[in-house]
């Protein structure tokens, strides 16, 4: 494995220098990086429901079946 860079700039002087993340920072940045997965797999799942939830609506408007709150809701909005 590579080891994990940071370029670190002075403002003052615009001296760059490229510096190694320390463990804590590597810790953070896959911590963040394990919460953005999570957050995206939550999304994806959330939009599934949506559409298999449509999807269900769709079928009951089709059978003449009365729908749920939460397909009327979807298909209203």
């Amino acid at each position: 494995m590579s080891t994990l860079t940071k370029l670190v700039v002075n403002c003052e002087t615009g001296e760059e220098q490229i510096v190694n993340l320390t463990p804590e920072e590597i810790a953070d940045r896959d911590a963040l990086a394990a919460a953005y997965e999570a957050e995206q797999a939550a999304i994806a799942a959330a939009e599934q429901a949506k559409a298999e939830l449509k999807a269900s609506a769709k079928a009951k408007l089709i059978a003449g079946q009365p729908l749920t709150a939460e397909e009327a809701d979807v298909l209203v909005i």
